[in-house]
């Protein structure tokens, strides 16, 4: 999710923030230093992470930033548009390896960022359908180009696996209760009929979060591959990485965090083997985990901009 403090103004409507931008950015290209190496920006949004190291790296230097959402594309342009070095790529992370070998490039010698989740714009646009607060269409998807809908998960899913989303991806203590409703009042073709369903459907509790918050953000994830898309890019990208390159990832739920959290684990270990395996053969720790707590944004930047609360920046470094 793209929100924090340094808002982006652009001639379109794309509203964008850039959390944790010196503290994420900043990592890969030290505030004073300049680089001629290779960076990646895995999750553009509109370019603030991009528009910082791009703004570091000398003339050699170059940066290859990804999305699918053409909106947070045609607004990170004018962002980067005076930065001769920045490639700018209509595709989903998951592809990265086989872009970057259409440019030529065999390693990431400087380093990746992901800023995950969803960005401000597309929480915040009605008819992208991620707001149970506004009504449209149920849709949720990053890339428009995308057929797959939050409508075919909400009336298309047998109970079963709307439970399974719900529990997995939401954490939702009522998942069977609310798939029950679901599998019930079908069709539903909009976020309040779904939004108001939910609240219906579950008991009345104290709580600082929406009933549909859970939901909706298990709907999000399951039309878009989130979890599953950046743990395999994420075993990837590891392999991809020089000596010395730095990783950095920016998560806003436990979900994305634990994965975060397991996975550098699992590389920074000194053997990744099968522990049946009588002789180690997997070559041996792949990176040094810079950042044993996870960086939480500034009590500054919480206030200007409430949802970076719930961000936490990881940091690694290549071996």
């Amino acid at each position: 999710m793209k929100t924090s403090p340094e808002k982006n103004n652009t001639e379109s409507d794309f509203k964008h923030y850039t959390v944790m931008l010196n503290e994420a950015a900043g990592a890969l290209i030290p505030e004073g230093r300049t680089s001629d190496k290779i960076f990646v920006d895995a999750t553009l949004g509109g370019g603030g992470h991009s528009a910082l190291i791009a703004s570091r790296l000398s003339d050699k230097g170059r940066l290859i930033s990804f999305d699918v959402d053409i909106d947070a594309i045609n607004a990170a342009k004018k962002k980067l548009e005076s930065y001769k070095n920045v490639t700018i790529i209509k595709d989903s992370y998951v592809n990265i390896k086989e872009n970057l070998e259409k440019l030529g490039i065999e390693k990431i010698t400087g380093g990746i960022i992901f800023d995950l989740g969803a960005s401000y714009h597309q929480l915040t646009k009605a008819e992208r359908g991620f707001s149970f607060m506004k009504d449209a269409p149920l849709d949720m998807r990053f890339d428009m180009e995308q057929e797959f809908r939050a409508w075919d998960v909400v009336n298309k899913y047998t109970l079963e696996n709307l439970v399974e989303i719900f529990s997995k991806y939401g954490e939702e203590r009522f998942s069977k209760r609310i798939a029950k409703a679901i599998t019930e009042n079908r069709p539903l073709n909009t976020t309040l009929q779904l939004s108001e369903l939910i609240v219906k459907s579950t008991p009345k509790i104290k709580s600082k979060i929406h009933p549909a918050t859970r939901v909706f953000q298990a709907l999000r994830i399951e039309v878009n591959k989130e979890l599953l898309n950046f743990e395999n890019t994420l075993n990837e990208v590891v392999t991809l990485l020089d000596s010395g390159a730095i990783i950095s990832v920016i998560s806003f739920h436990s979900l994305e965090d634990r994965l975060t959290k397991n996975a550098l684990k699992k590389f920074s270990s000194e053997c990744r083997c099968d522990r049946a395996k009588p002789v180690c053969d997997c070559g041996g720790k792949l990176i040094d985990i810079i950042t044993k707590k996870p960086i939480l944004a500034s009590d500054d930047e919480v206030k200007i901009n409430p949802p970076s609360r719930s961000a936490k920046l990881r940091i690694a470094k290549r071996v």
